[in-house]
């Protein structure tokens, strides 16, 4: 009998809450169904990545880890990269959230920085580590990782013209989303590179505070 395969955070299906509930019954058991197949082939793509690495890990084995055909793994993701970046876009559905969240009186840097708090520390897992190293593994995935973090800086752009409507400010704003999105990818790189020896959570606030200090008058 063949080991378990490890286990891996769980993905959120799209078009869910934060609780991973379906947000509305509007879609129906069909697209239910479908949320749930997706997540299924994501979490088995994840365990495999993990477990026998990127680039050894085949789509047949995924197909078969995950109870379906080559060929219907198509109609849910278009390669293997897709898969891991499912997982990452849980996490940005769960940080906007955490986002909207947060007390109106926070200034737009400190909103942020909580949001990202709220939600870091349910992905630490040595699982994650591994993902992240999967994800810096090779040139398409660190090409894919980065567009990525642009497209964090728009979501984030975007939330907060949301919440502070002023055209005048559109441009600090968008210095917010950047530096903030910044200080999330050095904080993730410095925990990852030490095996997540300490929270990541410290590494994000280090990193804010400097980020503070170098741009304080």
């Amino acid at each position: 009998m063949s080991d378990p395969l490890p286990a891996v955070p769980r993905v959120p299906p799209p078009e869910s809450s934060p609780e991973g509930k379906a947000a509305t019954p509007a879609g129906g058991l069909r697209a239910r169904k479908r949320r749930e197949t997706l997540a299924r082939i994501a979490e088995a793509g994840l365990r495999l990545f993990v477990a026998q690495g990127f680039e050894a890990t085949t789509l047949d084995a995924i197909a078969d880890a995950a109870g379906i055909s080559r060929r219907t793994f198509f109609h849910y993701f278009d390669s293997k990269e897709a898969i891991l970046l499912a997982w990452e876009a849980g996490i940005d559905d769960l940080f906007l959230a955490a986002f909207a969240a947060q007390p109106e009186a926070e200034t737009p840097l400190e909103t942020v920085r909580l949001a990202l708090e709220a939600v870091i520390a349910r992905y630490e897992s040595d699982q994650a580590i591994a993902i992240d190293r999967l994800l810096r593994s090779t040139e398409a995935l660190r090409a894919r990782k980065q567009g990525k973090y642009e497209r964090q800086e728009r979501a984030l752009h975007a939330a907060l013209m949301a919440r502070w409507p002023d055209p005048a400010r559109a441009g600090a704003l968008r210095m917010v989303a950047m530096v903030s999105i910044g200080a999330l990818r050095l904080a993730a790189e410095a925990w990852s590179a030490s095996g997540g020896q300490r929270p990541m959570v410290d590494h994000l606030r280090e990193a804010f505070a400097q980020m503070r200090s170098e741009l304080s008058p």
